[in-house]
């Protein structure tokens, strides 16, 4: 594995030099770079294009300027733009803002895409998977300009209008509950006597929900409460323990449930300290949460049960504090709405300027900023992982070895997550190593339409204007992540299948 990890390394600095030569060259020529100083008046035309010449070291010949660039990369000095503004700073905003627009929305989609299609392939030609495929291929063929106009129009200037009176009209309560009882049945591997019971009582559970939220105006004062942040906490505790155990009360549920009151009791407990609190309170609390959870597990899982309780109870005690994380936020939401004239949801930008409010209130002001670039975003990458791991599960799931382990009496929670998805996760890993690295470079048609200033705006802005050096700069990011994440794909592929040896 050493060998080859330094076998690769060396080939992708070659390959990545090369690379940076080539870009330089194809940069430096796209055009005259003085073209508009060609313009100004006759007395300061000459005093103008001589200082941008010695600023872009036009004198020389694009080679020189290539290795002046290099030398000055290899000490991150990354030089200055034509107006002699240091790329340095120029790259470290538009690195940030792109990670923050585009890295979560990426992540988002993965565990989405990946979800739904392992859902679709487990029942292939249901009604789910019917339509999961079906709105896979629509929101894939969609354009992602015309997609970010609608939320404009729909997700942010109708929803804040919306939002001044929040009443939801019988008939679309009646659809989204048909809609969400639908779904949730189609999820289960059943008789159809009991899919029909859970649609319909999922039906009326959502249709009252929404009535009383709707009678009670509480889309524009929303929050939580200790009620709603129990039964999830203990619902994530069952789940949890019945993905990574059975359904059935052994330390594994005994460890997750533990955690789940744990962290109910501590959402009472901090309700003073999560009021408006540092950020770093906020994470400490979070390392608690993950050593309490650890420690439940390792204690009640004794030494038959310790690996899965523990994994359980973090998963338990994570999903635990974003329930109380949610909570708190929602609580801020009125406070939050008022203080930006009722308009809470943004349609540009990544902050609103200057604003000034507690802790809750500027991640709420974070969030609603990414609401909409995020959802376009996921609408059309989900199409490409859910399409991908529906096929390779499918592909996995007529192997011998998944027969094998079924013959061999294994629980079919065991056959799919150990056996058949494991090595599933083989040709999607290229396909996630390749999305993650690309997230680097940004998203130029998602910043174009809201208003964002990131990795892809200095690589558009270096091309309009004919400098080479905000071009390397988003290149040595964007191409480097390229190459190392390439590598730990690599790597990957020899953990997800021992059959898989590199040397």
């Amino acid at each position: 594995m050493l060998v080859f990890i330094v076998r690769r390394l060396i080939v992708s600095v070659f390959v990545f030099f090369s690379a940076t030569a080539l870009v330089y060259v194809m940069a430096a020529n796209l055009g005259d770079p003085l073209a508009d100083l060609r313009e100004l008046p006759a007395n300061r035309r000459e005093n103008a294009i001589a200082e941008r010449t010695e600023r872009m070291h036009l004198d020389k010949p694009v080679i020189v300027r290539y290795f002046l660039w290099l030398a000055g990369a290899f000490r991150w000095d990354l030089g200055t733009d034509r107006d002699g503004i240091q790329i340095n700073a120029t790259l470290e905003d538009a690195l940030g803002a792109t990670l923050q627009l585009v890295l979560g929305a990426t992540i988002l989609a993965i565990v989405l895409g990946v979800a739904l299609g392992v859902i679709s392939a487990l029942r292939q030609y249901s009604s789910l998977d019917l339509t999961v495929t079906f709105s896979a291929f629509v929101f894939f063929s969609l354009p992602l300009f015309w997609v970010g106009s609608l939320l404009k129009e729909f997700a942010a200037i109708e929803f804040n209008n919306w939002l001044a009176d929040p009443t939801i009209a019988w008939w679309v309560i009646a659809l989204i509950a048909l809609l969400i009882g639908g779904f949730f049945a189609s999820l289960l591997v059943t008789d159809r006597r009991t899919r029909l019971i859970a649609f319909g009582g999922t039906t009326a559970a959502t249709a009252v929900a929404l009535a009383v939220m709707s009678a009670t105006g509480w889309f524009a004062n929303p929050g939580l409460g200790i009620g709603v942040i129990a039964l999830t906490a203990l619902a994530a505790a069952l789940g949890f323990s019945v993905l990574f155990s059975a359904l059935e009360w052994n330390p594994v549920m005994k460890s997750a449930v533990i955690t789940a009151v744990i962290g109910i009791l501590s959402s009472v407990a901090f309700r003073g300290v999560l009021e408006n609190p540092y950020p770093i309170v906020v994470i400490g609390l979070l390392v608690l949460a993950l050593a309490i959870a650890a420690g439940v597990g390792w204690f009640v899982g004794g030494e038959l049960f310790r690996r899965p309780a523990i994994t359980a109870s973090l998963c338990t005690a994570v999903a635990t504090a974003m329930v109380i994380f949610m909570d708190r936020l929602l609580w801020s939401f009125a406070a939050y709405s008022d203080s930006v004239n009722g308009r809470p949801i943004a349609t540009i930008g990544p902050s609103t300027p200057n604003y000034d409010g507690t802790y809750w209130e500027h991640n709420l002001d974070s969030l609603t900023h990414l609401a909409l670039p995020t959802m376009a975003l996921v609408l059309v990458s989900l199409a490409s992982y859910s399409r991908y791991s529906r096929a390779t599960m499918l592909e996995v799931m007529n192997q011998d070895y998944v027969r094998t382990a079924r013959a061999k009496g294994l629980p079919e929670r065991a056959v799919i997550l150990r056996h058949a998805f494991r090595n599933g996760l083989i040709p999607i890993t290229t396909l996630v190593a390749y999305d993650i690295a690309t997230v680097f470079g940004g998203a130029v048609v998602t910043e174009t339409v809201f208003g964002w200033r990131a990795m892809g705006s200095l690589l558009l802005g270096g091309i309009q204007e004919r400098d080479p050096n905000p071009i390397m700069a988003f290149f040595l990011i964007s191409g480097g992540a390229v190459v190392v994440f390439n590598m730990i794909a690599d790597i990957a592929y020899a953990y997800l299948d021992p059959r898989i040896r590199l040397s």
